[in-house]
């Protein structure tokens, strides 16, 4: 079997999806990392520079093209491998089996990847793209000029229905990590019996924790609160 044959092959999807999935594991934790700046004191400022400098350090800006192209290829993938395994069980079995053999968020990989996909495109139209492209307001410290991401989210979590719809994807993302991080390492070998439970548990505490602290910048922002000290505290 070639290399374009392995690409193609069940095998090779799952493996695709698997180190694209990891990849962008990481590229959550970074991004975890630079929002967690508007949970504490003086987080306009502290969140504009972490931003500033990962849209002008030129070796995350390569990167970032490797991080599109990572979501395409896994997304691609994950999407013929569902209509694979749907073509193979094109005759359904009279009565479902349910939790007992998988649980729910493991069969609905697709829909879940679904609605991850639109929330990602709301989420570039609100910040990458007048990020890149222009159309933010900026501000200036120590005589240095910013773009103003932190005035931008500010404005956009004002809107209910935005903060809803960033909830449904971070709450998309939660099953989808948690199946996903179990599946990758299936598919890498590792669910030997004395190393997989706590491949599950790291898995599960990063499938809460990360897409936890994500959601709370909306509900922060949008109700004016702040974490300081380890308590929430009124901003205004």
């Amino acid at each position: 079997m070639n290399w374009s044959q392995l690409f193609a092959s069940s095998i090779g999807k799952k493996i695709t999806m698997a180190l694209t999935g990891l990849f962008l594991i990481i590229f959550l934790l970074v991004h975890c990392y630079v929002n967690a700046n508007v949970f504490f004191s003086n987080p306009e400022e502290n969140f504009n520079r972490a931003a500033h400098f990962m849209g002008t350090n030129l070796l995350i800006r390569v990167t970032e093209i490797g991080l599109f192209l990572g979501f395409i290829l896994h997304i691609v993938q994950g999407y013929k491998l569902e209509l694979q395994n749907r073509s193979k069980r094109s005759v359904k079995y009279a009565v479902s089996s349910g939790n007992v053999t998988s649980k729910w968020y493991s069969r609905s990989m697709a829909l879940l990847g679904t609605l991850i996909l639109l929330f990602l495109i709301v989420h570039l139209i609100h910040f990458w793209v007048p990020s890149r492209f222009g159309g933010l307001t900026e501000v200036e410290y120590d005589g240095k000029t910013y773009h103003n991401l932190y005035g931008q989210m500010q404005d956009v979590f004002a809107q209910s229905w935005v903060v809803v719809l960033y909830l449904i994807g971070c709450f998309s993302l939660s099953w989808h990590l948690l199946h996903g991080i179990q599946s990758a390492a299936q598919t890498f070998g590792w669910a030997h019996k004395n190393y997989m439970p706590v491949i599950k548990n790291v898995g599960a505490a990063f499938a809460i924790i990360i897409p936890l602290i994500f959601a709370l910048m909306p509900i922060c922002l949008h109700f004016g609160l702040s974490l300081d000290a380890g308590s929430l505290t009124l901003l205004f």
